[in-house]
């Protein structure tokens, strides 16, 4: 006589399901709380048109920085390491935004990415609160993501840290949250 399998509950399923995701995002939210911050000081001033590679205090007037070559097409949020800075691209390609950012120790390679996860907040090892964390990418098991600190500090990593958090101020993270759906193409050149 055979005994009948015994089906688990729905609830049981649905409780691991949910812990495991939990477990995933703290993971994964940890890594990239691990990135250099904006000054506070320099989150209260309009970030800067220029093509500086290091965000000011005090916002300079010049003509806004163009859009990379060979940054890709459509729709898109451009990371250019050597200028430390950003563009959100629209799917004409024209410039809707762009801004300086403070990137972690681990940069991303240049190529073509997409926005694989998004989290609003958590709080990050330093102890420092974060949002609008935008995922595209992972390298030597490092995940990079973009953000901001929700009281605009910038404390350094510690030495020897591998960060892969791309920081800025806290009205380009809310640009950058409201652009970065999951699936958003993400270009990174040199």
């Amino acid at each position: 006589m055979s005994v009948p399998a015994r089906r688990l509950p729905s609830w049981v399923w649905v409780t691991g399901l949910t812990a495991a995701a939990l477990v995933g995002v703290t993971a994964l939210a940890a890594q990239a709380d691990q990135g250099a911050h904006p000054l506070a000081a320099a989150r209260k001033a309009k970030p800067s048109a220029s093509a500086s590679p290091h965000p000011s205090a005090s916002p300079r007037k010049s003509a806004p920085v163009a859009v990379p070559d060979g940054s890709g097409t459509g729709r898109r949020i451009v990371y250019s390491l050597g200028l430390r800075r950003v563009w959100l691209v629209d799917a004409a390609g024209a410039a809707r935004r762009s801004f300086t950012v403070w990137p972690g120790t681990v940069s991303p390679a240049p190529g073509r990415y997409a926005v694989s996860s998004t989290v609003a907040s958590t709080t990050g090892t330093d102890g420092t609160k974060v949002e609008n964390i935008v995922y595209f990418t992972v390298r030597s098991g490092v995940f990079i993501a973009f953000s901001n600190a929700q009281d605009g500090s910038s404390p350094k990593p510690s030495a020897g840290a591998r960060t892969g958090a791309i920081r800025m101020h806290s009205a380009d993270g809310d640009a950058v949250w409201q652009f970065g759906t999951k699936g958003t193409a993400v270009s990174v050149v040199e």
